[in-house]
């Protein structure tokens, strides 16, 4: 059997993978259009704050450690066109087009940073995060510059803000909605985190959508329709696009561009599979799928397809979009649907909050949670925590709670670790649930 990968980011180094641990004497062919393999989105934030020693450092996976499991890794090496009837792809590298045979394809082509709304955006000024070859000139510009400006203001934008603060620059944040990471906390939640970012000096702004951004010989120009303000340099922290430009027409796709695939990731065309960033993501908590372009959903995407590449055996069960991550002196972390978006979702939501000490001799610091559930079936709808302790594993296990559909009777009754210097009488995943159950029967 020749498998024949496009993409070398997660989704696709997942599948190879497990497409050899499956099956041993498969001709696996992995083709990437970058230079290298195995960089990690987030290595601009650990390079600057020195968590690695070079930037070539931030990366998850080695060519060595991809042949040394026999798989064909083709890089700087673009596809081109594909002729899905033929079962052929067709793909560039050294200025030469190539012709390659497929048994089973696997579109893991991920996605890219791109705006065809900002004028101006494709300046080499404006910086982009997700590539090596664009972190690597990023760095010395940054290094060079005193006022920068953020367009998002999602998980990418944020980290970009504290990164950018602990190395003294003046920080603009901009960003559509009213507040920071919208899609993943509600305000009250997320209030305490932005309030000490402006604190120590990041100007945000809300509610204005970035139109243009004009290049001159010593500054950027970033407009929007409320202000104009010069700065050194912009980094593009909106959502990442599919990049799919190299799809024939039997491939069925969505609206917003993604890739059209069934419950087991095969896509309209036999014998071909998507997975991570170029298909929709089904929300566990509905029938609908979404686009939630995750590190998360790619692994697990991509060992799905391994699974189902001969027949059809295990369905992806879909994505809680689970976050976490620390910006100034918080931890934060997220799971599931958000009250905001309870007014979306078909059956009456309530929330419960708790707060506690992280444990009771340690001299650790509060954890402040949110639940949010169905009122009828008390089924767990989503959750969220802020804490200055580091509570971002704990989101792990509300977040299997809400994809088991686990009802806060159930999950104030899960097991856990105590110790009285290591954590408190009950956990705060337990307490969530606890209070909810308490509130609503209060309420009652």
């Amino acid at each position: 059997m020749k498998v024949v990968i496009i993409g070398a980011s997660f989704a696709g180094i997942s599948a190879a993978l497990t497409l050899r641990k499956k099956y041993s004497d498969a001709a696996i062919y992995l083709i990437e259009k970058q230079a290298t393999v195995g960089y990690l989105p987030g290595g601009l934030n650990l390079y600057f704050n020195e968590k690695i020693n070079s930037i070539d450092d931030a990366t998850f996976i080695s060519e060595e450690q991809l042949t040394d499991q026999t798989i064909n890794l083709l890089l700087s090496a673009e596809v081109i066109s594909l002729d899905s009837e033929q079962q052929i792809i067709n793909y560039q590298k050294d200025d030469q087009i190539f012709a390659l045979s497929f048994d089973k394809l696997i579109l893991a082509t991920g996605s890219s940073q791109w705006s065809n709304k900002i004028v101006g955006s494709h300046s080499e000024k404006v910086l982009k995060y997700k590539f090596l070859s664009d972190v690597q000139p990023a760095i010395k510009q940054l290094n060079e510059s005193h006022t920068v400006a953020l367009i998002g203001g999602g998980q990418i934008g944020a980290e970009a803000a504290d990164t950018l603060l602990n190395k003294g620059i003046e920080v603009h944040l901009y960003e559509q909605m009213d507040y920071l990471l919208f899609k993943y906390f509600d305000k009250e939640m997320i209030s305490p985190v932005q309030q000490e970012m402006e604190k120590r000096g990041v100007v945000f702004h809300f509610n204005e959508t970035v139109e243009k951004i004009s290049d001159t010989e010593q500054t950027l120009i970033v407009e929007t329709q409320k202000s104009r303000l010069p700065v050194d340099r912009a980094i593009y922290a909106m959502n990442v696009r599919p990049d799919l430009s190299y799809l024939d027409e039997q491939i069925k796709i969505h609206t917003d561009q993604t890739i059209y695939v069934d419950e087991f990731l095969q896509t309209s065309q036999k014998n071909i599979f998507a997975a991570g960033d170029c298909i929709q993501i089904p929300y566990s908590l509905s029938d609908e799928s979404f686009y939630i372009p995750l590190v998360n959903n790619a692994v697990r995407t991509g060992a799905v397809v391994a699974q189902n590449l001969i027949e059809p055996t295990t369905k992806f069960i879909g994505s809680v979009r689970t976050i976490g991550t620390k910006l100034v002196d918080y931890y934060v972390a997220s799971a599931g649907l958000t009250e905001a978006e309870g007014f979306f979702h078909d059956q009456l939501i309530e929330v419960a909050y708790a707060q506690q000490v992280s444990s009771l001799f340690s001299g650790e610091q509060d954890i402040f949670g949110k639940i949010i559930f169905e009122k009828n079936s008390h089924r767990i709808l989503g959750a969220q925590l802020v804490s200055k302790t580091n509570i971002l594993e704990k989101i792990n296990t509300l977040a299997l709670g809400i994809q088991t559909g686990q009802t806060i009777e159930m999950f104030y009754q899960k097991d856990f670790l105590y110790h009285p210097y290591f954590s408190s009488v009950m956990d705060i995943t337990n307490q969530l649930a606890y209070n909810a159950l308490w509130s609503d029967d209060n309420e009652n």
